[in-house]
């Protein structure tokens, strides 16, 4: 039987908090485990001590990011023999969390401090529930349902172009993008080793933080739940639900509850969450900035890019939705001028059109 092999041998020896996001410590020793990762897997094969043997004794961020790779094929023969390019989507709910599992686990079965990791798993295990259940109810899941915005994408371009797009970004960059969001958590376990194993205010301030920014986007998901369910009730059947005006239902875009005052407070939440465990990690470790940055701001970038797309479709939807991007924060709320209500309040004022 293959004993665990010791720790050394898969983290690097940190002496100092500093030392846990020095790259050319904490990354570039093990970038050869990677390499030789796949020829080591093909050598245990379906011997489970040898299998053990080989995960305890391969740097976590290494073998997470080897998964990361080895899961795209899955998603590019998948969306192509489908063409249904939601293949990532669906599993978008759900790979961070497994990433911060395998922090956890790693350091579990290699005897580090793990409470810090614990929390972040719970944070992580709550956010996955909630983004699982709200894609699911809004058919996400559905055999052929796909993000409406890849129709658009796709129309932008031909299809030799689409389908490097659909490898190089869609398969391979978003996959590499869930796990390089987690890499604060690698981070935070090195820490770990020289801080010692016990939660400090400062911890317990970032874990509740994480917390209630999965309350905000739950919050706004059942908002926009509730709303469409009303806004598709009253297109049914002409009458306006109870509990709804048609001030809130005729624009056909939700402008409610956390709504009226930032135009995608879930995107928010979203957003935060990852700059929030980023951050968690700088303060931990004493650093201003550190290279784990590298994935909260690629996920700033992504929902930049996307929250314009929304935007565009929907202003070319719903004729009110400029005037509400006019009065409306994208994702902060606007401290100035005129916003959504006193819109409303205008309209009601306004001469009727015979």
């Amino acid at each position: 039987m293959l004993l665990p092999p010791p720790v050394g041998s898969a983290l690097p020896i940190v002496k100092t908090l500093a030392d846990c996001v020095d790259f050319s410590k904490t990354v570039t020793p093990f970038v050869d485990q990677l390499i030789a990762l796949p020829s080591q897997l093909v050598q245990a094969g379906a011997d489970t001590e040898a299998l053990k043997h080989l995960y305890l004794s391969t740097n976590p961020l290494i073998s997470g990011f080897a998964f990361a790779l080895a899961i795209t094929p899955i998603f590019l023969i998948v969306s192509e023999i489908n063409k249904n390019y939601s293949q990532v989507d669906r599993c978008w709910s759900l790979l961070p969390t497994v990433y911060n599992l395998h922090y956890d686990v790693w350091a579990r079965l290699n005897g580090l401090p793990t409470q810090r990791l614990d929390n972040i798993l719970a944070f992580s295990v709550c956010w996955s529930i909630r983004l699982t259940f709200n894609y699911w109810r809004r058919g996400g899941y559905s055999i052929g349902s796909e993000d409406y915005r890849w129709e658009t994408v796709r129309s932008w371009v031909n299809r030799p172009l689409f389908f490097i797009f659909n490898i190089l970004f869609i398969c391979i960059a978003q996959s590499v993008l869930l796990f390089t969001v987690t890499t604060p958590t690698y981070v935070l376990m090195l820490a770990s080793r020289v801080s010692g194993q016990n939660m400090n205010t400062t911890d317990i301030v970032f874990a509740r933080v994480l917390m209630a920014l999965v309350l905000l986007e739950f919050f706004a998901d059942g908002s926009q739940w509730n709303f469409h369910k009303a806004k598709h009730a009253y297109q049914k059947t002409a009458k306006v639900p109870v509990g709804w005006t048609r001030e809130d239902l005729e624009p056909g875009f939700n402008t409610t509850g956390l709504f009226r005052y930032s135009r995608h407070p879930n995107f928010l939440g979203e957003q935060l969450i990852w700059v929030t465990l980023y951050q968690w990690g700088c303060v931990e470790t004493s650093s201003l900035y550190n290279w784990t940055g590298v994935g909260a701001m690629s996920y700033l970038i992504l929902f930049q890019s996307s929250t314009w797309l929304t935007e565009k479709l929907s202003a070319e939807k719903y004729p009110e939705y400029k005037i509400y991007q006019q009065r409306v924060g994208k994702f902060l709320p606007k401290l100035t001028g005129p916003g959504w209500g006193e819109y409303l309040e205008a309209q009601k004022k306004a001469p009727k059109k015979k």
